[in-house]
């Protein structure tokens, strides 16, 4: 805490022991034993609450990063999302379209292969044929 050499020191002691007296001394040096105990310690309690101020500005400085990575990530998440979604009705549009089209449409007729055996849940619908001949012409209507 000071800097003084032990040669200081007896230097003041003998003249501590002049000044005061050889009855008071014990005394006086406890009194002042007791004082700068007390200095001590008082320095010490103002450093330690000087570092866990330190401390908590640390933390706090931390708390608010994270809440600003946190918010960065959710917004990040969000957009990720919303981009997905957005990607999915546009391909189940797609779909729905592509099956509105081939349900316009007539779907083509397969003949069975030659021999197959079909039972009569698997038989193809017959198309029904136009009979030939002159059919209604506009002129008649």
């Amino acid at each position: 805490m000071f800097d003084i050499a032990f040669s200081e020191m007896l230097i003041i002691a003998v003249i501590a022991l002049v000044v005061i007296g050889p009855e008071k001394l014990p005394k006086v040096a406890k009194t002042v034993g007791h004082l700068l105990g007390k200095a001590q310690r008082y320095v010490s309690d103002v450093k330690s609450e000087i570092n866990r101020e330190m401390e908590i500005d640390e933390l706090r400085k931390l708390q608010a990063e994270m809440q600003a990575a946190a918010t960065k990530v959710e917004g990040d998440v969000q957009t990720t999302l919303r981009d997905a979604e957005f990607d999915m009705n546009k391909s189940v549009k797609a779909i729905e379209d592509d099956i509105a089209d081939l349900e316009g449409s007539k779907p083509p007729v397969v003949a069975p292969a030659a021999g197959a055996n079909i039972g009569p849940e698997q038989q193809a619908p017959t198309v029904p044929t136009v009979p030939a001949g002159p059919g209604p012409t506009a002129e008649a209507k």
